[in-house]
């Protein structure tokens, strides 16, 4: 083999593996169900959005059911309809005393949210996502984290279930639960009561989850690039290879 012809075969394989590996780390962060936000200040009222990828090439998904946190339960939670979804609010009382900002008992919280795709519904198809929405507080305090364990059910009856939480110092689990992250205390507004939600907080939310899509979308293009500039550049070390024939026969 000519030293023309090592060198293309070499910068070839280079190519092709800087190509794999931006795949590799673009595409798979974008098919888990996640939280936007993914944080929010504890003893705070925020909009949550759950964001929901369809992962399967031949089937929908038609039902989505989380389970809201038992042991740092939220004293209060609201649903935003959602054209062509149905949804069901299983409430129980909570595991530990829950007390309003105006230092009401709360007798019953929301345990559970199972969305379900309206007959007639396509539901999420392949390749799409969607967000399902809900307005929640005061988020808890004296915890860090809490996660919102979700079953997610295809048109085909498969199951994935988004229940794994991470151990510290551990890699990312398989199927990880969405899960936000709860920061200090928002400061007190001299009110001496925790701010409820607002069109302002609706809209922050809202924003928050329209920056996790274009992230998404971001990584999702970066993917794409990889692949186009491995195409190009695998044609481009062929025609190189090519050549360096020709020329090696026109030699001969």
């Amino acid at each position: 083999m000519s030293r023309t012809r090592a060198r293309v075969v070499r910068a070839a394989g280079v190519l092709a593996a800087g190509t794999i590996a931006v795949v590799a780390t673009a595409l798979p962060a974008s098919a888990h169900v996640t939280m936007s936000p993914s944080s929010a200040p504890a003893g705070g009222y925020t909009t949550l959005a759950l964001k929901v990828p369809t992962e399967s090439d031949t089937a929908s998904t038609t039902k989505l059911d989380v389970a809201f946190p038992t042991d740092a339960p939220i004293a209060s939670v609201s649903v935003q309809p959602k054209a062509g979804w149905t949804y069901e609010v299983r409430r129980g009382a909570p595991s530990k005393p829950v007390v309003t900002d105006d230092g009401d008992k709360v007798n019953e919280v929301v345990n559970e949210i199972i969305w379900t795709a309206a007959a007639g519904s396509p539901g999420i198809r392949p390749g799409e996502f969607d967000t399902f929405v809900v307005s929640a507080g005061p988020l808890p305090e004296g915890v860090g984290s809490i996660a919102f364990k979700t079953l997610q059910t295809y048109s085909d009856g498969e199951v994935v279930r988004w229940i794994d939480t991470a151990a510290a110092g551990q890699p990312e689990p398989e199927h990880p639960a969405p899960t936000l992250t709860l920061t200090a205390a928002a400061a007190d507004s001299g009110t001496g009561a925790t701010a409820a939600a607002t069109p302002a907080t609706a809209a922050s939310g809202a924003s928050a989850a329209s920056a996790a899509s274009s992230s998404d979308d971001t990584a999702r293009g970066l993917g794409i690039a990889g692949l186009v500039v491995g195409v190009l550049g695998l044609a481009a070390a062929g025609a190189a290879l090519a050549t360096s024939r020709r020329r090696a026969g026109t030699g001969g």
